[in-house]
């Protein structure tokens, strides 16, 4: 890979960037491979990731399906976490299966198609799909949160395959995504470097509006959110919101992504790209969503998304299941939205509040 595609939000990907890259010494090098699936019609939605730590010879893969029977592991449809493990030795991240009984990635075709499968028959639980993807994979402006020091790529695909579930086989047969990233992650990258955070005061850009949704715009609290939906090859779009930058009224900028229409991607006008969200009272989760896209050339379009299942692994954030309606067609994605945990906490109080201030008769 040449040295500008670090810094230049146009360089290609090349078909070495379909393996695992040489990375400095930094002992919180990460890469990871992430695949997403979903089957509308039964609500479920699924993940396969894992991210390997070159410098200290570690892999964690993780793989999950979720549907409206619950969020939470030991409620999930299908859950598990190898934790960290020890790495094979020379992995190619073209041809492996994952230690520990983890799931493989062969690639069909350089930097565009993928055989992925992963089986757990004492669960009874497996799944087999080829991602043919309808696009080359589209680079994140670097220097942009999130992938502020890390090469970031997402790609659509068109999966195809099989879902065993309780020992029931189940249909793949959906448009989603998948998303690589390289580089340090956690030490010194995750801490912010402004001296008022390190103090824990967390401004708001714009106070006003209700008090949850302030508490959503607090910065420098590392929130990240990201959303997308897509109707087949031809219509969707995908991005980051920035909650941090948001207005009064609950409107958060989407900073990085692409709209999609008439088959055709072109970059958003951040400037002009939001999403409005509403969280249930109950969990703090989202619930319902407006995204309003505009790209860099001036092309438009709404969105408006409903939570229909939800992932929730770590008890505070989660990722949702979402089915959403643009330029009269249905399409489904997600809401992945991150919290820590006591900054979510804070979210739950004001949900919570009722307003009351003493206990009167």
């Amino acid at each position: 890979m040449t040295a500008n595609t670090a810094t230049d939000p146009d360089a290609p990907f090349l078909v070495e960037d379909d393996t695992y890259h040489m990375l400095s010494d930094d002992p919180h090098e990460t890469e990871t491979t992430w695949w997403s699936f979903n089957v509308p019609e039964r609500r479920i939605g699924g993940w396969l990731h894992a991210a390997r730590r070159p410098n200290q010879g570690t892999v964690t893969w993780r793989v999950f399906a979720w549907d409206p029977r619950g969020a939470d592991p030991g409620r999930l449809a299908y859950f598990r976490n190898s934790g960290p493990i020890p790495m094979i030795e020379n992995p190619d991240l073209r041809d492996i299966t994952f230690p520990a009984g983890g799931f493989s990635v062969k690639a069909l075709k350089p930097t565009m198609d993928y055989h992925v499968a992963y089986s757990d028959p004492a669960a009874k639980f497996a799944i087999e799909f080829e991602h043919r993807s309808v696009h080359p994979p589209q680079r994140f402006t670097p220097g942009e949160a999130p992938a502020m020091f890390n090469p970031h790529f997402d790609q659509l695909g068109h999966l195809t395959g099989e879902l065993l579930l309780d020992g029931e086989r189940i249909e793949i047969d959906c448009h989603s995504v998948r998303d690589r990233t390289w580089g340090p992650r956690g030490g010194a990258h995750l801490q912010s470097r402004k001296p008022e955070h390190v103090r824990g005061e967390y401004t708001v850009r714009e106070p006003g509006g209700p008090s949850w949704r302030q508490v959503e715009r607090q910065r420098g609290r590392g929130r990240i959110q990201y959303i997308f939906g897509h109707a087949g090859a031809e219509t969707g779009f995908l991005s980051f919101v920035r909650p941090q930058d948001g207005d009064a009224a609950g409107f958060s900028p989407l900073n990085v992504g692409w709209l999609l229409k008439d088959g055709r991607f072109e970059r958003l006008e951040k400037t002009r790209s939001r999403m409005r969200n509403y969280r249930d009272p109950r969990t703090g989760w989202s619930a319902h969503m407006e995204v309003q896209l505009v790209d860099v050339t001036g092309r438009t379009m709404d969105a408006e998304g409903f939570a229909v299942s939800h992932m929730c692994e770590h008890g505070t954030g989660a990722n949702a299941l979402m089915r959403w309606e643009f330029d009269g067609k249905v399409g489904w994605g997600e809401d992945q939205d991150g919290w820590k945990p006591d900054h979510f906490a804070e979210l739950m109080r004001a949900l919570r509040d009722t307003g009351r201030t003493g206990h009167g008769h």
